[in-house]
Formats: C-alpha cells, structure tokens, sequence
C-alpha cells in the first residue's frame, strides 16, 4: 500500500467523482490528502481542528512509560514507529493494519501490548473509552494535518464555496497551511517518517518548555505561529528535528504566504541537516 500510493488512492477516487460532478464536495482528513491536487480541484474548506495528538491504546498498560522491556507495540505509521523507537529503542515495533474494528480486535486477540492510533479517529467514532493516554507530543509529533478535517471542491464553483464559508476556521488554516508546505518541500506522504506542528501562540509564550502538549487545536490565542518538523529513520537511530516561529501581520491571505514560507523555511532546515538522505533511502530503495 506504501509503494502505490496508500490512503491517496481513496483520495483520488473521491476526486474523481468531483470531476464526472457526481459530487460537489469531498471531506477528507486532511493528513490523507496528497501534498499537490490535481488540477481544478481546492481545499475549499479547513474544518476547526480536532485533537491532533496519538492515542495509547492498551488493555494492560496506561502509557508507552509502562510497558515493559521489548513489549510489542503496533502501527503502521513509519512517523510514528521512527519516534518511537527513537524515545524506547527497547520496543518491539510491529505492523498494524485494518480498520480500527480490526485494529483493537488484533489488541483484544494479544497480539500486541499496545497500539497506536489517532486520538480524533477514536474520538469521532466514540470510542473514547478505548484511549488510555495521549502520546506526549514532545515523543511523538503529530502527522502533518492530523485531527483536521478538509473539505475539497472544484475551483470556481462560488457557489459551493459559499456555502462551506461557515465552516472554515482561519486559525487552523493558517496551521495547516505551514505543515503541509513543509511536507510539500520535503516531497513527502502520508507514508513517510515525517511530522509536523503548528500552534499559534501569544509572544510572550515563546518559551521552549510550553510545549502545549494536550493542545487540541483550539488554543490559538496569538499571531506568533510556531512550526516544529522532524525527520527519522525508520529505527530510531536518527530522529532530525527544526523548528521556527514567525509573527503573522497583514491581511489572511498575506497570513497565508507567511505560513506557506514559514513550511519550507523548517524543511530546508531538516534538509540541510540531513533529511534528504533519510527519505531519499524510502522514496528509493535500493
């Protein structure tokens, strides 16, 4: 699924549909959204953003702290497994794929001591109570989009736009925009050990020790816009990190340039560091 486009394969075909105008719109959460649409297709919409963090699923254990030397811990998420690794080298690391029905029933079955899943994932379908703990964001940083809701239209269509124009949420725009510019310059996927975070923060929250962990994309109560991005290696033996932070002025759509610039500074910082080996080595293996 990796090699031939995972998720984004489900994307196009709700995509396609858009084209033949068997639909006017098309919800997609956003980290599934390919980096480049296609040509006459927008994000018409940035929905208010869900929490974006990692849930700790576990019927034995609270939290990734807790488990035991060499424990078994199931994703299918490289993002996820790189960062793991990189906080627990003694964990066992084993791919998890399905629906999230079959995901937990592979957990229930033992076959894992944990798994990890999207926290708003759980949410949306209430399964709350299955959420032992949310991942640190400082141990694991989100996908780039997670938590958020996207709504893709037809360019032009001014009518369907207005019509979702109550459902757009600026701030979290303005995050989305940044992670995702980040992802683009790197020429990453949803398939890539690749994470990134925006926040917005008041200047005077600058701080590196507030880290917001817990944030659930509401807590945007500044023009200060924080991007952190980070880069690893499968196993955790190198974990890149880089981050900026900008102050927003002018108008939304200036906003907007900031934020777009804002992503590809960060990645060119991941670059030069080295991140351009480490995703040339998965685009390309040998």
């Amino acid at each position: 699924m990796a090699k031939i486009g995972g998720k984004g394969l489900f994307v196009k075909e709700l995509e396609q549909a858009l084209y033949d105008k068997q639909a006017d719109i098309a919800v997609h959460s956003l980290k599934d959204v390919p980096m480049q649409l296609p040509e006459g297709l927008m994000l018409g919409v940035y929905c208010k953003r869900a929490s974006p963090t990692d849930a700790f699923v576990s019927n034995t254990y609270n939290s990734i702290d807790e488990l035991p030397q060499g424990a078994v811990v199931g994703t299918s998420s490289l993002r996820r497994q790189c960062q793991l690794k990189a906080y627990r080298p003694d964990l066992q690391i084993k791919t998890l794929r399905g629906n999230v029905g079959t995901r937990l029933g592979k957990l229930d079955a033992g076959e894992y001591d944990a798994i990890i899943l999207a926290t708003s994932g759980l949410q949306r379908i209430e399964l709350d109570e299955r959420i032992r703990g949310e991942l640190d964001i400082n141990a694991c940083l989100p996908a780039v989009g997670q938590g958020a809701l996207a709504i893709e239209c037809r360019e032009g269509d001014d009518e369907v736009l207005k019509l979702l124009a109550p459902l757009n949420d600026d701030k979290a725009r303005i995050r989305l925009i940044a992670e995702r510019a980040l992802n683009r310059h790197l020429e990453g996927g949803c398939q890539v050990p690749i994470a990134a975070y925006a926040v917005l923060q008041m200047a005077d929250e600058t701080s590196s020790n507030n880290d917001d962990n817990g944030d659930n994309g509401n807590n945007d109560n500044g023009n200060m816009l924080w991007l952190r991005g980070r880069v690893g290696q499968a196993d955790g033996s190198e974990l890149l990190k880089a981050e900026k932070r900008v102050t927003l002025i002018g108008t939304q759509a200036e906003q907007e340039v900031q934020a777009n610039q804002l992503g590809i500074d960060v990645a060119n910082i991941l670059l030069a560091d080295g991140a351009g080996d480490i995703l040339s080595a998965i685009y390309h293996p040998e």
